[in-house]
């Protein structure tokens, strides 16, 4: 699951400069735009631009921002006090948009695990924006090229290889650097100002709806911020109510969600098991799996990206296919993708040792 510079992005690519529909070169189990495709000429000309200093200083004021929100939230609830009321809207706000980048941004629009209706592709749209890790399709893009080159020289966040210096030695040196890369220095100082768009995503920018949620994303953080606070002043009628709500269903709330996001990326890329084969260093992580509400078993996605399934055992828990599966019941979902019995065995590394 990728984190996405946090820069307004620039303007979207519209529908009538798309490129056809990438035929990719591989097929198993992973849906076309996740794989490196066949580029087609118009799109072999893509140049990436560099990121300028000025979006680098917007990006890290982007990390830096919600850890201070973090002290600030401190202070303020021991010199306020607090209540259930701020920490109900952390786990609801938490939810609703974690939920937004797991369900929505990852497994709908990326790898289109499962699907939905009109209204179900906006409010996952809408969802994973609020949570403040970029626009949709920049989002998405940059997590098909990471399943194109995964832990490879293009990955554009592998703890284990750098921009600047290649594949990193196995020295603790080494292991920060590359930690800290993938964690979220990549966005911080990206080399590209944005990913290529007509090579990774043209079914997306496809649908008007997605490219309209994307445009409008800034707003939709901004209603993730405001909404926890209006709700704090009005049920408390007080300042102290909406300030309390502010930071904790808000600026907090971001800080969680933007750094359980990135430890997918970090984390789960060197600790943990290896029960499929994935061909990368994708770790399946027990406590991620539960803090990323079932992102952490980010071996068996590698292993399976169009599953909707992340935890295939019946221990792993996997809160968003939970929501997934209990929407198809109620016909709010359906094409749920989960791996065969038999595909799984044929991945197994148990089998392969």
């Amino acid at each position: 699951m990728t984190q996405i510079p946090l820069n307004p992005p620039s303007a979207i690519p519209t529908i009538q400069t798309l490129t056809p529909t990438i035929k990719p070169t591989a097929t198993d189990d992973v849906f076309d735009p996740t794989v490196d495709p066949v580029i087609p000429e118009n799109v072999a000309t893509y140049v990436p631009r560099k990121i300028p200093r000025s979006l680098q200083l917007f990006n890290l004021l982007g990390v830096i921002l919600p850890a201070l929100a973090v002290v600030a939230a401190a202070i303020a609830t021991w010199q306020l006090g607090f209540g259930w009321l701020y920490l109900t809207m952390f786990f609801v706000m938490y939810a609703i948009t974690g939920l937004g980048i797991t369900v929505g941004y990852h497994r709908l629009f990326t790898h289109k695990s499962f699907s939905t209706s009109r209204a179900g592709t906006w409010f996952w749209a809408v969802a994973g924006s609020m949570a403040g890790e970029g626009q949709l399709l920049e989002w998405c893009a940059w997590h098909r090229k990471h399943h194109s080159h995964s832990d490879g020289e293009d990955d554009p966040h592998s703890p284990h290889h750098h921009p600047d210096d290649g594949e990193l030695p196995q020295t603790f040196a080494g292991f920060v650097k590359g930690f800290y890369h993938a964690h979220m220095g990549w966005f911080i100082r990206n080399s590209e100002e944005e990913p290529n768009y007509a090579r990774y995503v043209p079914d997306l920018m496809k649908d008007p709806l997605l490219v309209a949620v994307a445009n409008q994303w800034r707003f939709w953080v901004l209603t993730g911020l405001i909404a926890p606070a209006v709700i704090g002043g009005v049920v408390t009628n007080s300042w102290t109510g909406a300030l309390l709500g502010f930071l904790w269903g808000g600026a907090v709330r971001l800080f969680w969600v933007h750094h359980v996001t990135w430890s997918v990326n970090s984390v789960c890329h060197i600790w943990g098991a290896k029960e499929f084969v994935s061909h990368d260093e994708s770790r399946n992580n027990p406590v991620m799996g539960i803090l990323a509400l079932g992102e952490g078993w980010h071996n068996t996605h590698h292993a399976f990206p169009t599953s909707a399934r992340h935890g295939l055992r019946w221990w792993q828990f996997d809160l968003s296919y939970v929501v997934i599966k209990s929407l198809s019941y109620v016909g709010l979902t359906w094409d749920v993708k989960v791996p065969s019995k038999e595909r799984q065995l044929a991945k197994s590394t148990k089998k392969a040792a």
